[in-house]
């Protein structure tokens, strides 16, 4: 997360009013506006990888995936971010226009540059949401995908999926997906 860009401050209203307006997209934490930097072509790849396999899994059934142009709410830490790849299973969010307010299950790819505030910051907001069931990191130089499942007790188990586990496992939207695919046309090193 950099620096805000954008001085003045806004409310949520505001924000999204402006946010229409604009070119490039931007998060918006408790007042300030954060440009997002371009991504990296591998980091779009596995974003991409990723959200067409739970498209494609989840056709059908009352999940719908969302690739990164589509805005998460997070009224309680009064944020808004673009995940790389959301899933949503409430009728809410698929009516919704400007962005989504109930995900089941949020997919960030790292960044050297947005790791630390993926994981840190970004999580702690995101646990707010009653909704949210899954949280997914996924590490492209490290070959590591990390899978946080919301348990009865609202603690947050992990699951780490390495090169040759085989498949992914993401149990509360009962998918899965070969650890492969997602890293398919990615170099090895990459990032």
């Amino acid at each position: 997360m950099g620096n805000p860009a954008v001085q003045t401050a806004f409310d949520a209203e505001a924000y999204l009013a402006w946010e229409e307006r604009q070119v490039e997209k931007h998060e918006f934490i408790a007042g300030e506006v954060f440009a997002m930097a371009g991504a990296r072509r591998d980091h779009v790849v596995v974003s991409g990888n990723l959200y067409a396999a739970f498209k494609q899994r989840l056709r059908g059934g009352p999940c719908q995936a969302y690739v990164a142009d589509l805005k998460v709410r997070v009224e309680a830490a009064d944020a808004f971010f673009y995940p790389d790849v959301v899933v949503s299973c409430d009728p809410r969010d698929h009516a919704a226009d400007q962005f989504i307010a109930h995900p089941t299950l949020i997919v960030e790819v790292l960044s050297e540059s947005t790791a630390a505030f993926d994981r840190g910051k970004k999580f702690a907001a995101y646990r707010t949401l009653p909704s949210l069931r899954e949280y997914v990191l996924v590490d492209i130089e490290a070959r590591r995908v990390e899978t946080f499942q919301r348990m009865p007790e609202n603690d947050w188990l992990l699951h780490e999926s390495l090169p040759g586990c085989g498949e992914c496992r993401f149990p509360v939207v009962n998918v899965s997906i070969p650890f492969d695919e997602i890293f398919e046309n990615i170099a090895p090193g990459a990032e």
